[in-house]
């Protein structure tokens, strides 16, 4: 047997244990659809109006309610150090570009 046949073997059991995940995933979503609904229920009951996605940062708990500037409130040139804040992008209407004055403006001589 060749070294290349077992990388074969390997990526296609690979893509076949992917392709499984795909099914157990619809199993589990048709076994919990009870559950959701009740949620959805609640959730419409209550008016809740946004989803809270990540726990660890208070600026990744509710897009909507956070600014460019939230992960730097601790410090002026702190590093982003929780993963969430890396895997969502800002809100659009955060990332608005308002006009540019600097082209308007003449050089002072």
């Amino acid at each position: 047997m060749r070294p290349a046949d077992r990388v074969l073997g390997a990526t296609l059991l690979a893509a076949a244990l992917f392709g499984l995940s795909f099914l157990d995933a619809a199993r589990l979503r048709s076994a919990h659809e009870p559950a959701l609904k009740r949620t959805e229920e609640l959730v419409t009951r209550l008016r809740l109006t946004d989803a809270v996605l990540f726990t660890e940062a208070r600026y990744t708990r509710h897009l909507s309610q956070a600014d460019l500037h939230s992960p730097f409130q601790d410090h002026p040139v702190a590093l982003e150090h929780f993963p969430s804040g890396s895997l969502l992008p800002p809100p659009r209407a955060l990332l608005k570009r308002h006009e540019a004055l600097d082209r308007e403006a003449a050089p002072s001589d």
